[in-house]
């Protein structure tokens, strides 16, 4: 007796197209970058299509780590950069003028 397999999967639920975005390892970069550039978490969150409650949710889970010493880092050294004019080799892009 053969088993009857069928031609395609079955169709997934249409809950699963919508999944919410998730912070993949590439997005955790970007976000740090966006906030070492702007200072401001909430526009860095939006500049990666998250919510800034949804970095902070990650921040917190993540204490400790990389991510969190990183996000440390990315403001201080913002707020180093902004506080020095001549030091345009810190300034981060977002704040030089053109």
């Amino acid at each position: 007796m053969t088993q009857h397999i069928p031609a395609r999967p079955p169709a997934q639920p249409a809950l699963a197209i919508f999944t919410p975005a998730r912070w993949i390892p590439a997005r955790q970069r970007t976000f740090l970058t966006a906030l070492y550039q702007s200072g401001s978490v909430a526009q860095a969150a939006r500049m990666v299509g998250m919510s800034p409650s949804s970095a902070h949710r990650l921040r917190r889970r993540l204490a400790g780590t990389a991510f969190d010493r990183d996000w440390s880092n990315a403001l201080t050294l913002h707020a180093q950069a902004m506080a020095d004019p001549i030091a345009t080799q810190l300034r981060p892009q977002a704040a030089t003028r053109r």
